[in-house]
């Protein structure tokens, strides 16, 4: 018998708040293991200030849509263990505002580097294929979790110890440029706009607001790349991913596809999209098993840019 489950919407505020405590429970066994001084539902708070800077209680409590009590409980325990401080006064010198301490810094840094990423893999994965009302998504949710805890699939999906993702550097554009020419050039024809691009991807990319981003693996060094194109107010295309034939098995594609998506989380994209074709069925099973989905509007807005474009996808989170 599971009453909340019985009668799923009577009790769907109960329902959603055991998933939220339980998905809560993963992540604390996966912050134990990393020795971290930080409990999940302080997460928030440390989020806001590492992005902002220096923040109000009210303004925290916008940000994170937690109410005053429990965000004034949440900062005593937090200045208690030595993660947040009093910060500068606000603009009128008449509300307090705290600040990441030091070590409050440390252990956000650690904890994007070490829980987070694996944690938004997990439940990205998790939440992929939902589909149909709330509640028979409730269902499908706590059913995956029944088979696999969420600290266990944030385990697996952590990308091997082989495979370090790397920013942008002058002395890796050779790579951008031939990593995505081989691929290109073996299924399809290099393309004007593919030559601006590869050739120029300072004038391009990066100076106009996206990134790029590489993969590496121990023993052959960088195999794979991909940017984030900007093409209007808080709009990218997910565009140049390639990843060498030397690479394969090591799931290259899949580690830096999940960190070109937290990138593009960190830059605050509210509409995030990709041109492909339909031979390229490998990366497209892969996008559509990290939340892309098929879309016609972006199609005919974007479509006619390569002459190889017959597939036009967007994430479903963007």
């Amino acid at each position: 018998m599971d009453i909340l489950r019985d009668r799923p919407h009577l009790f769907l505020g109960s329902r959603l708040k055991r998933l939220g405590e339980r998905m809560q429970s993963d992540v604390a066994v996966l912050i134990e293991r990393a020795g971290l001084p930080v409990q999940p539902a302080q997460y928030p708070i440390l989020a806001a200030l590492e992005a902002t800077g220096p923040l109000s209680v009210r303004a925290i409590v916008e940000a994170t849509g937690v109410s005053q009590p429990g965000v004034t409980r949440a900062l005593a325990k937090l200045v208690e263990a030595g993660l947040v401080e009093d910060g500068p006064a606000d603009a009128d010198r008449r509300r307090r505002t705290v600040r990441l301490s030091v070590k409050g810094s440390e252990v956000v840094a650690r904890s994007r580097a070490e829980i987070w990423p694996a944690v938004e893999a997990s439940v990205r994965a998790l939440c992929a294929t939902l589909d149909g009302p709330l509640v028979k998504q409730l269902d499908a949710i706590e059913r995956s979790l029944d088979e696999e805890p969420l600290h266990q699939r944030a385990a697996a999906s952590r990308p091997g110890s082989t495979v370090e993702i790397l920013p942008f550097a002058p002395e890796r554009a050779r790579d951008f440029h031939d990593i995505n020419v081989q691929w290109i050039e073996a299924m399809f024809a290099l393309e004007a706009t593919d030559r601006e691009v590869l050739e120029n991807p300072q004038t391009h990319i990066l100076s106009r607001g996206g990134d790029i981003l590489f993969a590496s693996v121990a023993g052959l060094g960088v195999v794979g790349t991909c940017a984030l194109q900007k093409t209007g107010v808080g709009q990218f295309e997910l565009t140049k991913m390639g990843v060498l034939e030397t690479a394969r098995g090591h799931k290259v594609g899949e580690a830096l596809l999940q960190a070109v998506l937290d990138r593009a989380l960190g830059m605050n994209a509210r509409v995030l999209y990709l041109l492909t074709s339909k031979r390229c069925e490998a990366a497209i099973h892969l996008y559509e098993k990290l939340g892309f989905r098929h879309d016609a509007e972006i199609m005919e807005r974007f479509g006619a840019r390569y002459e190889r474009c017959d597939v036009a996808m967007r994430h479903r989170d963007f």
